[in-house]
């Protein structure tokens, strides 16, 4: 059944952030009512003007429910420092506190979900009963968070997706791929020809909404997988290269370098400073070839949001300020549906 949109509205927690604005922006432009939950005193963004910010803290759940009252829909995007620790313990007490704000509110609560649930065994396509094995402390804690929503009682879906590109700052994208891509030099962490699942920020914030209003299709616990850009490191090379070419950036004449990321250095520094040691757990995710299998989500959508990678690849440059274009948050043209990926079989 399909739920007319003019009479939801969401709450999104951690509407501040990064995944968070993406989405809290998607439902506003479908026209859903949002309120966007952020900590007391935090700087807050000046679009979309509709959103109603909440200043009130996540774990304040009764204060919280009370100011949200209406909301049928609860997104979950609160997100702890990279770090073991920051994961061990923040993440459930944080997923805790989004049940019992859900919980009260009569809704239903979205997440989004990784790939760090399967563990360095998984095999090449990722499908929602591929079976879970995670041996590093990021994966354990995500199958124990999803664990907790099976059995909360309070309807929830995870949306499962690579890594993450688009809408600002923050990811692998722009801290280590494109950091100094005008000095001509791309840095990619893992094997040049060993596709991995990424997923366009705004794309994926498209299909929370999509997901949103047929919500009442599913049972009380659902995961779903988020296609998304399967790529290479030789595939991002080839794609920002003219860009950087376009733009001058480099040397004059010369091509964009690829260069490798030095974990033989984090490896070391992983020993001083715990973000290094946390990136070093996770390093497998770069030479372990995967992909995710939308099949149950199309299924319910219909086809999935998917800008072409050229085309997302020049948003997310314009949206880190690395190339001129329309500002952060612009309404860009609507994915086209006849742009998908192959699926998945």
């Amino acid at each position: 059944m399909h739920i007319p949109n003019t009479a939801n509205t969401v709450l999104v927690l951690g509407a501040r952030g990064r995944f968070g604005l993406a989405v809290a922006r998607a439902f506003a432009q479908a026209g859903w009512r949002v309120l966007g939950q952020t900590r007391p005193g935090a700087v807050l963004p000046t679009e979309p003007s509709s959103i109603e910010w909440l200043a009130i803290d996540p774990y304040d759940s009764h204060a919280l429910a009370q100011a949200a009252q209406g909301a049928s829909v609860v997104v979950h995007a609160l997100n702890p420092a990279y770090t073991n620790k920051a994961w061990q313990t923040q993440v459930l007490p944080m997923i805790d506190a989004a049940i019992t704000i859900t919980r009260a509110l009569g809704a239903t609560l979205m997440v989004p979900g990784n790939v760090y649930n399967f563990g360095a065994s998984m095999p090449a396509v990722l499908r929602e009963n591929t079976p879970q094995s995670a041996g590093t402390v990021k994966g354990q804690i995500r199958i124990a968070m999803e664990q907790r929503l099976q059995h909360s009682g309070v309807p929830s879906i995870v949306i499962r997706a690579g890594d993450f590109f688009g809408s600002g700052s923050g990811t692998w994208f722009d801290t280590v791929l494109v950091k100094n891509i005008r000095k001509g030099l791309f840095t990619y962490p893992g094997a040049p020809e060993v596709s991995r699942a990424w997923a366009y920020l705004p794309d994926l914030a498209r299909a929370f909404v999509a997901v949103a209003q047929r919500r009442a299709a599913l049972p009380a616990f659902e995961v779903l997988h988020f296609a998304g850009h399967r790529i290479t490191g030789q595939r991002w090379s080839d794609v920002l290269a003219p860009i950087a070419q376009a733009q001058a950036w480099g040397k004059p004449g010369a091509a964009l370098k690829m260069a490798q990321l030095p974990w033989p250095v984090i490896r070391i520094g992983a020993l001083l400073v715990a973000s290094w040691a946390a990136l070093l757990e996770m390093r497998y995710l770069w030479f372990t070839p995967h992909a995710l299998a939308n099949d149950k989500l199309t299924a319910l959508i219909g086809p999935e949001p998917h800008t072409p990678l050229a085309q997302a690849t020049q948003a997310a440059l314009v949206d880190l300020g690395l190339i001129p274009g329309p500002p952060v948050g612009a309404v860009r043209p609507a994915a086209q549906p006849t742009a998908q990926p192959k699926p998945i079989h």
